[in-house]
């Protein structure tokens, strides 16, 4: 393998489709979709952690709602989040 310098616009575009891709799978199950999703259902459509899924939470980018020991989130919500952080290619 040889060296390669990554640059701020490969770091962006790179962000950019990974955000393409998860608003896919959203997209993709939206037939089958729920209103609200358990954690380990975001953790699987996002490719995520529990512990990135866990900094989500604690920093307020994700809302959930909490019933007995039971994490949910909303749907809707979690597009809403994909949405607001889409990064446009500044070509």
């Amino acid at each position: 393998m040889g060296d390669r310098n990554i640059t701020t616009d490969d770091l962006y575009e790179f962000k950019t489709d990974l955000l393409d891709e998860i608003k896919q799978l959203f997209q993709d199950q939206g037939k089958t979709e729920k209103k609200w999703l358990k954690s380990h259902e975001v953790r699987e459509l996002l490719g995520i952690s529990p512990g990135t899924l866990q900094n989500l939470r604690i920093n307020g980018t994700l809302p959930y709602a909490k019933v007995g020991g039971v994490l949910y989130y909303e749907y809707h919500e979690i597009m809403e989040v994909l949405e607001k952080n889409k990064i446009h290619n500044r070509i």
